[in-house]
């Protein structure tokens, strides 16, 4: 739709909200909000499977419920979708994805929690493995409270499916270039107002109903109530989908029968590349094998850090309804705190440029992780009251500035990464580094905090064992930033004086830690719809949380998502 004609408030509005007319004001608060209501069911699982897990099986029980469960089910959940997305309606794959989800969580509402008790292994089960080491006692806790634990898989996969699955597949779908350049950068900023109305609402319930309450009933009723809001969200999602899709269908009406909305233009297909594949690739190119640098040492220094820090909060909060109102809080914090750092972030890439903006999250991750390991290190992991508080406080906000950080900076620096390639280095070098950022990231951190569980019997036990490598592997990161900041710059002065970069479209999704499901990075194969895409960022105006600062890149990551990383 064409903008009326800007004034002095006009040009104020189009930089607030860019949306002309009710048709599209109305398709937009539709996605928007789909997007909220995903962001607002992925915030209130994810911290109700930490405080189910953690506060009944230890927090050093993730490591193996990250290997042994989230990793085979994310594998057999994608092949599935692989397979019924060639046979499926876009319509009817969005419910065969979405529902299954929520008829998890009524199922596990009505059924599998009121009757844990029953479906728990009994105690005699239990103690016949009681002889075991202390490394182990994790695994033993994971079987007697195995419905927690398939809650967390499922809760896990949902993380990684919702944001790049269900709602940038749709989106990408029904939004044409014209209007994305216009209701991205908005879907950026209201997908952190999320996870603040989610922390708030637990902590809300955890306030009122803790007071001279029995603490097993608000448990329990801690659960009903965020498993209702989880229903409620699910409800407004499947309706909202409906809406937009009938608002589409009616402004492609409108259009007169031009290109549909729905329509993509043909795509080239990004390659699979397997394990050997992927380190051949990254073998052949340096700038590609520190650009893969970069995405492992974020992944593997913030496993490091946020299970020693979960460990810790869970000593200081080891009754669920204390820690799941602190982990209200910690989302709504997160929340805000993602909002500001974009917003001044985007600003910081683009007076300081891409170096800066590359080497900012694990300077800040150095900086405040240090008082973290040395208060654990200094008490031997035998934490307890002031020191404790304080390490949780320390702790807190790495993990809050880290995230922050990472979705303000270290997203766009490394979106930006690919730019200046050719089109198969851009192509081939991006399936890499996902295939090896989602399977050395994740797992080789998970197996490496196994290893030190069984050794130590606690990850607080090994803490200078976890600082070194922490340290190593923040070393390793800055030096790839570094070198990558020389060959960017490089790169990208060889081609101001030829053709310009052609843009990239970055579909977002990702799991818990910032890793797309469905493609970052893409050469859509569509030069109108590349073309199209060139120059949505305006340089005066750098909307926070959808975008990269130059080269025409498009940065469709939604900035809380990974808020579950």
């Amino acid at each position: 739709m064409t903008k009326p004609p800007s004034t002095g408030l006009g040009r104020l509005r189009d930089a607030l909200f860019p949306i002309y007319g009710g048709a599209e004001t109305g398709k937009f608060l539709a996605l928007g909000g789909i997007q909220f209501f995903i962001i607002f069911v992925l915030t209130l699982t994810r911290d109700l499977k930490d405080t189910l897990i953690i506060t009944s099986c230890g927090a050093e029980a993730i490591s193996f419920l990250k290997v042994y469960g989230v990793l085979p089910a994310a594998t057999v959940f994608m092949l599935a979708y692989s397979k019924v997305s060639t046979l499926l309606s876009k319509r009817a794959l969005f419910y065969a994805t979405a529902l299954p989800f929520f008829v998890f969580y009524l199922f596990f509402k009505l059924v599998m929690y009121p009757m844990r008790d029953s479906l728990h292994p009994s105690d005699a089960a239990v103690e016949a493995l009681a002889g075991l080491p202390e490394g182990i006692s994790y695994v033993v806790n994971l079987y007697r409270n195995w419905t927690f634990a398939l809650f967390y898989v499922v809760s896990e996969l949902y993380s990684s499916v919702s944001i790049g699955v269900l709602f940038w597949q749709f989106a990408n779908d029904i939004v044409p270039v014209a209007q994305a350049k216009r209701f991205y950068p908005l879907f950026g900023q209201m997908s952190s107002l999320a996870p603040v109305v989610a922390g708030l609402c637990v902590v809300r319930f955890t306030n009122v109903n803790s007071l001279g309450g029995e603490k097993k009933a608000v448990t329990e009723g801690l659960l009903e109530f965020v498993l209702n809001l989880v229903m409620v969200a699910g409800g407004a999602i499947f309706a909202l989908y409906e809406v937009s899709t009938a608002l589409s269908v009616r402004e492609q009406r409108r259009a007169g029968g031009g290109d549909s909305v729905f329509k993509i233009a043909a795509k080239g297909k990004k390659p699979k590349l397997g394990l050997r594949d992927s380190f051949r690739v990254l073998g052949k190119s340096k700038y590609l094998g520190f650009l893969a640098t970069l995405v492992l040492g974020y992944g593997l220094c913030i496993a490091l850090t946020e299970v020693m820090w979960k460990r810790m909060v869970q000593k200081q909060f080891p009754d669920p309804v204390d820690y799941a109102r602190f982990m209200g809080k910690y989302s709504s914090t997160l929340g805000i705190t993602t909002f500001v750092v974009i917003f001044f972030g985007s600003n910081l890439i683009k007076h300081l440029g891409w170096r800066a903006g590359a080497l900012a999250t694990p300077v800040s991750m150095a900086l405040l992780a240090a008082p973290l390991f040395g208060v654990v290190i200094a008490s031997k992991g035998d934490l307890g009251g002031r020191q404790l508080a304080f390490a949780v406080m320390v702790g807190t906000v790495q993990s809050v500035l880290s995230k922050a950080t990472k979705y303000a900076l270290f997203d766009p620096t490394t979106q930006m990464a690919y730019i200046p390639l050719d089109e198969e280095s851009k192509v081939k070098g991006k399936a890499a580094i996902d295939g090896l950022g989602s399977r050395l990231g994740k797992s080789g951190a998970s197996f490496m905090q196994q290893g030190l569980v069984l050794a130590f019997g606690n990850i607080l036990n090994a803490a200078p064992v976890v600082a070194v490598i922490f340290y190593a592997a923040l070393g390793s990161w800055t030096y790839g930033a570094v070198r990558l900041a020389d060959m960017f710059e490089a790169k990208t002065r060889q081609q101001e004086g030829g053709h310009k970069p052609r843009a990239i479209l970055t579909r977002g999704g990702g799991g818990h830690d910032g890793s797309s499901s469905t493609g970052g990075p893409v050469d859509d194969g569509s030069t109108s719809r590349e073309e199209g895409a060139k120059g949505l960022w305006s340089p005066r105006y750098r909307p926070p949380g959808s975008t990269a600062a130059t080269g025409g890149l498009l940065h469709r990551r939604a900035t809380s998502r990974d808020c579950q990383a």
